[in-house]
């Protein structure tokens, strides 16, 4: 092995390229039209443009060009493809991952319970007949009992996954689910398993060679899910304490190995297990392939996976032995997202305008870079953030403190959220379960206000930076012989809008106010007040992109970048990040647009299906088109009631974020 390409994009092209150039192998990526310009295309030795990253021949072609003697799958895509595995071994390159028929064993998910069953691993009750009727399923779904879970054979990451409460909701369900698994999976095949309501995903981190040896690297405890995605994970799982929990680890662990030793399993891959709340485990799927979260154990059992892959597909025996394992320490991984976690986790997305990953002991996976398009045709996650410690609390503390120190602006992501995340204390106590952000969505919600720091240094970057350029000769920068009377501004903040008013303050401060001081509102009745006291800021210092400001007497960084139309500003603190608009100094609304209301893009994406036509009345809230960005599915509704006017887009149209898609008279 000496040319390595890697059929993946983004942070794990780049995790994959860091253990080949130690190595000694030539680094080669693949990029699409759309990843062009993408980081792990520049730091790759040489790269090739596909037509896909699901196209088998276009990437064996890449390799042939690039002249790579192996490929590595990365995770995702075609990674737990069997047929993809079998097409580079016939093309004479080495595979870096379990044999095609391992992939094929473990990858229909029927088929992986039916085999562990007669294992004698646990598996929860369900369905995974080969009638694919309606009816076939809803008779399962009867003898199971609802709540059912609805499952992609073929499928991961939660894709195609809906939790069904009764037998009137299925067929819909059932429909969703197979258009899903068919476009991200290519194979529309379902399963049915009965819905555990608060158990915990533990899953366990296997790794095995040609010659025999099979070994565990201990669990990871993925339980904090939204839409079945992983968020949160951390090594080793919290919910094993005393004897009786080492107990159940070990008896965990024994049918993670049984599992991987029904297929033979080489390299590494994760055996992953629902819990329930009396510690029963049961097996749920079996990922032929390196985990996302693959860094937390890494991180306490100190080994590379990479490198581990690499070594079996050389033909290596593991240097490790089962007596040799050992786990220090704990690590907890958060995954960084362009969504909105404020709208139904929505995904956004636009330019990187600052990325400053934070600097100290955190490891931070990602491939990111200043200027680069974040789109709407991948996954929306951008980055991991890992902390380690020598306790949980110390890893999680870590965690937080590198994540308020990052800084990434440019678009909404789900950063405030995740910290908010981490300061609950069911987090601190390890009492998690897969419905544990339902159950704490309102401790989740951000705060009613944006803080009036990052709204002073909004109004003043510009301010400086103008005064900055200009001084008068002699005089010193912000030098006035004259106070500013209070000046009203009308702001869009984080999309509401609200008014306030700057003036000058005595000993060189600045001062926000509410209103115009006697006057009353700066425009009353239009918009709210964003404070309800005068606040007084004094500016500390100013280098780079940062303001550090006292405001009322505290001192804090703030991260200020210009965005957008003129007097648009990303302002992004350590707790908080806001994106404030400069308005005009009255609202302008048409007779038109306060009579015709309809549905817009919320962000990028396809148009996967119109709900309504032409002259077609529709109540509030009423589905107008089905959307799909980054492997979602989003329906558009309507604002109110009326008649629809005009459809403006079409099935498998592509569209911008803010796209007209349905007029509502």
């Amino acid at each position: 092995m000496t040319a390595l390409l890697v059929a993946n994009r983004g942070e794990i092209a780049l995790r994959i390229f860091e253990t080949a150039k130690a190595e000694g192998l030539r680094a080669l990526a693949v990029y699409t039209e759309a990843d062009a310009g993408a980081p792990h295309v520049a730091a790759a030795d040489a790269a090739a443009r596909i037509d896909s990253y699901l196209s088998i021949g276009s990437l064996l072609q890449a390799a042939k060009a690039l002249g790579a003697d192996a490929v590595h799958p990365g995770y995702g895509f075609l990674s737990e493809r069997a047929d993809f595995a079998q097409a580079v071994i016939a093309a004479g390159l080495l595979w870096v991952g379990p044999t095609p028929e391992a992939i094929a064993a473990m990858g229909s998910k029927a088929a992986a319970r039916q085999r562990m069953a007669a294992a004698g691993v646990p598996t929860v009750p369900g369905y995974d007949g080969d009638d694919a009727d309606d009816s076939a399923f809803l008779a399962a779904a009867a003898r199971i009992g609802y709540p059912v879970l609805v499952k992609a054979s073929a499928g991961g990451g939660g894709k195609g996954m809906r939790v069904v409460e009764a037998a009137p909701d299925l067929p819909a369900a059932l429909a969703e689910a197979r258009r899903l698994a068919k476009g991200a999976f290519g194979d529309d095949r379902l399963i049915l398993e009965r819905y555990l309501r608060r158990p915990r995903h533990i899953e366990v981190q296997v790794i095995g060679d040609a010659h025999g040896n099979l070994l565990h690297l201990g669990e990871r405890e993925c339980s904090v899910q939204r839409r079945h995605q992983k968020v949160l994970e951390e090594a080793p799982s919290p919910a094993f304490v005393g004897p009786a929990g080492e107990a159940r680890r070990a008896a965990l662990h024994a049918d993670a190995l049984r599992a991987a030793a029904t297929v033979r399993y080489t390299s590494a891959g994760t055996v992953e297990f629902i819990v329930d709340e009396g510690g029963q485990h049961y097996f749920l799927e079996m990922n032929t392939r390196i985990q996302v979260e693959h860094p937390v154990t890494e991180e306490v059992a100190f080994v590379d996976l990479v490198s581990l892959q690499l070594a079996v597909a050389r033909g290596e025996a593991l240097s490790l032995r089962p007596e040799d394992q050992f786990c220090e320490g704990h690590a907890v991984e958060v995954r960084l997202y362009a969504e909105d976690p404020d709208r139904g986790y929505l995904p956004t997305g636009g330019r990187v305008l600052c990325w400053q990953p934070p600097r100290g002991d955190l490891r931070v996976d990602a491939a990111l870079a200043d200027g680069m398009e974040v789109g709407s045709a991948y996954d929306p996650m951008l980055a991991k953030l890992i902390g380690h410690g020598p306790t949980r609390a110390s890893a999680l503390s870590s965690l937080r403190s590198g994540l308020s120190r990052m800084r990434l602006l440019g678009m909404v992501t789900n950063r405030e959220w995740l910290l908010r995340l981490l300061a609950l204390p069911a987090v601190a106590e390890g009492a998690l379960h897969t419905g544990l952000l339902e159950e704490h969505a309102a401790d989740l919600h951000p705060p009613a206000r944006p803080p009036v720091g990052a709204l002073a240094a909004a109004l003043l970057r510009p301010l400086l930076d103008a005064r900055a350029a200009r001084p008068l000769p002699g005089l010193r920068p912000r030098f006035r012989n004259n106070p500013w009377p209070a000046l009203p501004y009308r702001l869009e903040v984080n999309g509401t809008v609200g008014q306030l008013c700057l003036e000058d303050g005595p000993g060189g401060t600045f001062v926000l106010r509410p209103d115009r001081g006697e006057d009353g509102l700066a425009y009353p009745g239009e918009a709210p007040a964003l404070l309800d006291a005068p606040v007084v800021v004094r500016v500390l210092g100013q280098e780079g992109l940062d303001l550090r400001l006292e405001v009322d007497g505290v001192a804090s960084r703030y991260t200020v970048v210009a965005a957008g139309p003129a007097g648009a500003h990303w302002v992004q603190t350590d707790e908080a990040t806001v994106y404030v608009v400069r308005l005009p100094d009255r609202p302008v609304a048409s007779d038109a647009a306060q009579a015709r209301g309809g549905g817009t893009a919320p962000m990028p994406g396809k148009i996967v299906r119109v709900c309504v036509s032409v002259g077609e009345a529709v109540e509030a809230d009423a589905p107008l088109v089905v959307m799909e960005a980054m492997k979602m599915e989003h329906i558009v509704r309507a604002p109110r009631p009326g008649v629809v006017a005009s459809i403006c887009v079409e099935a498998g149209a592509q569209v911008a974020a803010g796209a007209a898609l349905v007029v509502v008279d």
